[in-house]
């Protein structure tokens, strides 16, 4: 059994991918993994149950907050942390996102130390 903590990285940009992966790589007990869009986060979320998702909200196939929600309805996932990634800090995304499950919010563009603060925060 590893003691790494499974974190999973959605979003249909590749960019903001690279920049969350690039930033939480060095830290060691960290096992990444990641998605480009809603309905492939929920698979690899079934698969590898991650402690911690960040989450894009505005996403092809399904949207972040339909993939928070079926996060949220796999027993696996009741102990996790979903952090939802938004580009806009429209109050109606964030109302739904919070009845999905969501745990926090990162609008982007963010920077690496805002998520790492974050990563620290949230105890993973």
């Amino acid at each position: 059994m590893t003691d790494q903590h499974v974190v999973l990285i959605v979003d249909d940009d590749p960019f903001i991918r690279k920049l969350i992966l690039t930033t939480l790589e060095g830290v060691s007990s960290f096992d990444l993994h990641e998605a480009g869009d809603g309905e492939e986060a929920v698979q690899v979320a079934r698969r590898e149950g991650p402690r911690l998702v960040f989450l894009d909200i505005d996403m092809p196939r399904m949207d972040g907050i339909e993939a928070c929600r079926q996060m949220r309805s796999q027993p696996s996932m009741r102990g996790s942390k979903i952090v939802m990634l938004t580009a806009s800090a429209d109050d109606s995304a964030r109302t739904r996102a919070e009845a999905a499950g969501a745990d926090r919010f990162l609008t982007k563009p963010f920077s690496p130390l805002a998520l790492l603060r974050l990563v620290d925060e949230l105890g993973s």
